[in-house]
């Protein structure tokens, strides 16, 4: 948009828009824009409290009431579209009355109660009330008062702080798509509730909290523990899902206790996940890894990180070579990545692996940048979705599908389980895993100008993910559509490239052929596996060495040393995202106890190996050193089966949305939300009746690994033939590929 002082010769108008005056500020804006939008391009402030540029337009608070050349009345700017020639005037003794009215009436029922308020200090109604309040009320009457509702763990209510702008109501049926507020009653007994009085349940709830313009939507998690002027802003990234969302860490004293959004259009908009929004509860857990721990025999005791790096070089000194295995969480940081492959080369092993939840590897797939960016999805007029449960592996993806389906896209989904999405979809094939390849075939996505292909985490994870890849890469080509394959891990896209593969086995081939040693970076052996019971039952014959960010049952169950590692909120490091943006990270809360980054542990433990490229002095040293490398990834073996093909029924593993990792399961908040279902098996109607199993009851579940006892769940929305479980759940965690035998318990 250009301004020019009113006085200087008339804008040239571009096609599509108009020329207007706003406070004698000359200007163009697009036709059919409101005033609002073409004052804030050009930087004139106007009051609002119910307009969000990212929600439609509701004019119901009234507080941006503007002065309008020929118009008798104020008119709300953000409801009034731009006419040409039009002049408007947003400080005028007019329009000046017309605010301070409107918040006159809006402080009529709103309570006094600013100090004790979590709002205060960020408040827009505060910031406002001062520019446009009244220094004394005239009205003595009693101010109403709304019962608050129970909006679940995440999200606080205060009702009677309301003022009715109704952006929540808009948010979760607009961008969260759950419909889950609204207004009931009317006149002055109006009031924004759930209705049913059940908790919100969408995975994008936290951010109601945002757009509330006052403190009647807080931040249960953080409720009353700090003012806002007591806080440090510390920029940082989402570590759960692979699209990196833009965040900033609210940090005191070096706790972190709050975690919003930072806003970048290309990635996350100005959203964030309850995921990523939450999950900073999870690093203060009761077992947090404080201290270096060694094993002397079955017990376990604290000691100097002298002690602990000695014996992990030992381990490492004595196995080194083939006898070494390497296995890497796929959060891991860039930077620590490329340490441990340059610590991997130096100690002369091809076994090392960042996928250690993928089951399947036998065509030597590695994670690959998005064909098409996150940011140009909302313009596609066609999604075909592959194996994945999208509101579950990247929420703020699934929304953005979300809202390109609202402007007219067609959604095709190919599912072993018909997930529940927020969307209206163009056609559903609902099949077992292992026809899925077939099914993609057939979906017909004739006439399409900009398609894309979404392989999710149901399909990489799964034993016939090989199938399924080959299948979708072949589709997108034939169609025109660009191939968007989530990476399995919030960093798996960068410690691809930065050589974190192996050159001789992978991680299922290093666990299945036993090695005498291993490292454990990041890991939560007990739920993080592809094969939780292979995993655990190899690494208890070896000696293991754990960078862990927990001392956990599982990790003292099979390591000899632990050293403790900062996560990402705690350290500096970068991730590279699904659109292959390398994003960098601050350190923001400040490491617990003798924690120290895994950077810093790992030039130590370089240095006390020998290993060459572990000279460095420093953060910004150690980056110099970093290169990106190739590597050539030998294919793995074809998965084997818990039971013959034909045998039982195939089971569909899912990520449960607050079960990802090892932070996320620690964090309180996030497992007493509505969508955290507990560990259980959901059949078709038709299999539970086969197998004597009814909804509500227990069955027993048996592979060839292993037995477990779950709860039952029927549903139709499951494939025939198909066993749905989720992953993250250690009572799960040894059912999650082949076919299993389902009877009574």
């Amino acid at each position: 948009m250009s301004a020019v002082e009113s006085d200087v010769t008339k804008p040239v108008v571009p096609e599509g828009h108009v020329a207007i005056e706003i406070d004698g500020v000359a200007m163009t804006a697009p036709k059919g824009s409101m005033i609002i939008q073409a004052a804030d391009k050009a930087g004139i402030p106007i009051p609002r409290f119910c307009y969000h540029d990212k929600l439609s337009i509701a004019a119901n608070c009234r507080m941006c009431l503007v002065d309008v050349e020929k118009m008798p009345k104020p008119a709300p700017a953000c409801a009034t579209p731009v006419m040409d020639g039009m002049k408007i005037v947003t400080r005028s003794d007019k329009a000046l009355k017309s605010q301070r009215n409107v918040m006159e009436f809006l402080l009529i029922n709103h309570p006094l109660d600013c100090p004790i308020c979590d709002q205060g200090g960020e408040c827009e109604l505060q910031d406002l009330s001062l520019g446009y309040g009244r220094s004394v009320s005239r009205f003595s009457e009693r101010k109403r008062v709304v019962a608050d509702e129970d909006f679940g763990p995440l999200v606080a209510s205060d009702m009677t702080r309301c003022i009715q702008c109704t952006r929540c109501v808009r948010f979760t049926a607009e961008v969260a798509g759950t419909y889950e507020l609204g207004g009931m009653m009317r006149g002055e007994n109006l009031q924004i509730g759930t209705y049913d009085g059940k908790p919100l349940t969408t995975e994008l709830s936290g951010n109601v909290i945002d757009v509330c313009p006052v403190g009647a939507l807080t931040n249960k998690v953080f409720r009353f523990r700090a003012r806002p002027w007591e806080l440090v802003a510390r920029e940082s990234l989402g570590w759960h899902d692979a699209l990196g969302s833009n965040l900033f860490l609210h940090v005191r004293r070096g706790e972190v206790l709050r975690t919003v959004p930072r806003d970048n259009e290309a990635v996350n908009e100005c959203w964030l996940s309850d995921r990523d929004r939450y999950s900073h509860q999870g690093l203060y857990a009761d077992d947090r890894a404080t201290q270096p721990m060694v094993r002397d025999g079955d017990d376990w005791r604290t000691t100097t990180w002298e002690e602990a790096l000695a014996k992990a070089a030992k381990i490492l000194r004595d196995n080194g070579g083939d006898q070494l295995g390497m296995l890497v969480h796929p959060a891991t940081s860039n930077e620590e990545g490329a340490l441990l492959a340059r610590l991997a080369e130096g100690l002369g092993t091809g076994n090392l692996d960042h996928r250690i939840a993928q089951r399947d590897l036998s065509d030597a797939a590695v994670a690959e940048q998005f064909g098409m960016p996150v940011a140009e999805i909302d313009n596609a007029d066609v999604i075909v979705v592959v194996g994945a449960h999208l509101r579950h592996e990247v929420p703020l993806l699934h929304q953005r599908i979300r809202k390109a389906q609202r402007k007219g896209a067609r959604v095709h989904m190919v599912n072993p389980v018909d997930f529940d999405v927020a969307f209206e979809v163009a056609s559903s094939a609902v099949v077992a895993p292992s026809e899925i390849a077939e099914a993609l075939a057939g979906v017909d996505i004739k006439g399409a100008q900009r398609a894309v292909v979404i392989v999710g985490a149901v399909a990489e994870l799964s034993e016939h993910a090989s199938a399924i890849r080959a299948a979708a890469r072949g589709f997108a080509a034939a169609n025109n559509a660009k191939l968007c394959r989530i990476p399995q891990g919030a960093n798996a896209l960068g410690l691809a490239q930065h050589g974190v593969l192996p050159a001789s086995r992978d991680a299922q081939a290093m666990l299945a052929d036993a090695r005498s040693a291993y490292v454990l970076y990041g890991i939560e052996p007990g739920l993080d596996f592809a094969d939780q019971s292979l995993a655990m039952n190899t690494l208890a014959r070896a000696q293991v060495v754990a960078f862990s960010h927990y001392a956990c049952e599982s990790t003292r169950a099979v390591a000899d040393v632990i050293l403790p590692i900062g996560a990402l909120p705690e350290i500096e490091g970068s991730l590279t995202n699904l659109d292959g943006f390398v994003q960098h990270a601050t350190a923001g809360g400040k490491s617990p106890g003798e924690v120290r980054a895994g950077w810093r542990v790992l030039r130590a433990l370089g240095a006390d190996l020998g290993v060459a490229g572990f000279d460095f002095t420093d953060y910004a040293g150690m980056r110099k050193g970093l290169s990106l490398r190739n590597v050539t990834v030998a294919k793995g073996a074809a998965p084997k089966h818990a039971l013959p093909h034909g045998a039982g029924l195939s089971i569909v593993a899912s990520q449960a949305i607050y079960r990802s990792d090892a932070t996320v399961r620690r964090a309180a908040a996030l497992q007493a939300h509505p969508l955290t279902l507990g560990a259980r098996i959901v059949l078709h109607p038709m299999d539970a009746g086969a197998a004597g199993v009814h909804a509500d009851g227990v069955a027993k579940v048996k592979n060839a690994t292993g037995t477990a006892t779950l709860p039952v769940a029927v549903s139709d929305k499951v494939a025939r033939g198909c066993a749905w479980v989720e992953s993250g759940y250690g009572a799960t965690a040894a059912l999650l590929s082949g076919n299993v035998e389902i009877g009574r318990a």
